[in-house]
């Protein structure tokens, strides 16, 4: 009797064409392929949805533009409805760069010391410990503003404690993590052959540190700041336990002011979908949207200068 030489390898490859690394192969490719086409509708959708119901504000309801984004009176419910979204604007405006400037130096220092101080204490211990800080819920960050921050501004700075300085305040400390995980992870890149030039040229640590280091990195900390920004135009909870919700264009850190997350958030649940009111809140929410395309859009500049 003939006896057949086919290896069992052989015998499975003729049964089955395809070897069992392709196969794996293709299915990784359809399953990553469906994955980034639902993530793209998904985009896509919420894109066209916030933007048409933003834009019946202005196409449906007849509200100007010039209304609209420079209006400083806002009475949606008034016998003569105004929809001035200016006071939103500028405080949201206003926390967001005051928490950027209160922030920015505290997050680049801690970086700094993370990195090049104390790297193996600030490995183990610190970084983790800021990183901490970014998993807790606003709504914690806002009832420490509210129980802490703005009792704190009452006694001793004056007024009542709430307002654009309070907003600010607990926002900086919410992007804090963010700003300096960013800065961490730039300085840590950093080739060891950069400083150890500097050094051998005669230079101080504290040379190195702002005459090398940071000018190069200055792209990837800017970027991180933007990041936090970005976080701290886009957040609604903390914002509105603090500010006040007054809406008016507020002349004094000490003044009750209001965002555009804040009026967002209050008034949304109060309102008939499809109503003028109710399109002008989502026309709020269209603004909130470009803003951060506008952000990411700075963060792939700074980025792509930073690889150059």
């Amino acid at each position: 009797m003939e006896q057949s030489n086919t290896t069992p390898r052989e015998a499975r490859r003729r049964a089955w064409p395809m070897e069992k690394h392709r196969v794996e192969d293709w299915i990784g490719k359809i399953y990553t392929s469906i994955c980034v086409v639902f993530l793209i509708a998904v985009i896509i959708s919420i894109v066209y949805f916030v933007t048409s119901k933003g834009v019946a504000t202005f196409a449906v309801n007849g509200v100007s533009l010039k209304e609209f984004f420079l209006g400083t009176n806002w009475n949606p419910q008034a016998d003569t409805p105004s929809f001035g979204a200016l006071p939103f604007i500028t405080g949201s405006f206003m926390v967001t760069v005051l928490a950027a400037l209160i922030a920015s130096p505290l997050s680049i220092s801690a970086a700094l010391f993370m990195t090049e101080i104390v790297p193996s204490f600030g490995k183990r211990i610190l970084q983790p410990a800021i990183e901490l800080l970014s998993g807790i819920p606003s709504v914690v960050y806002g009832f420490i503003g509210l129980s802490v921050i703005v009792p704190f501004l009452r006694e001793h700075v004056g007024g009542q404690g709430i307002g654009i300085g309070a907003g600010a305040l607990v926002l900086s400390i919410m992007i804090l993590p963010t700003i300096t995980s960013v800065a961490a992870d730039a300085l840590a890149s950093l080739p060891r052959g950069l400083r150890e030039a500097s050094y051998a040229l005669g230079a101080t640590r504290w040379q190195t540190i702002y005459r090398v280091v940071l000018p190069t990195v200055m792209p990837a900390l800017l970027t991180g700041i933007v990041l936090g920004m970005a976080r701290a135009f886009g957040e609604a909870l903390a914002v509105q336990m603090v500010i006040g919700n007054s809406p008016h264009i507020p002349t004094s850190l000490l003044e009750s002011a209001s965002t555009l997350t804040s009026v967002i958030t209050l008034g949304m649940g109060n309102t008939a979908m499809g109503s003028i009111q109710n399109n002008a809140l989502w026309s709020m929410a269209l603004v909130l949207m470009l803003m951060t395309f506008v952000f990411v859009l700075i963060i792939r500049l700074l980025e792509r200068r930073n690889r150059l």
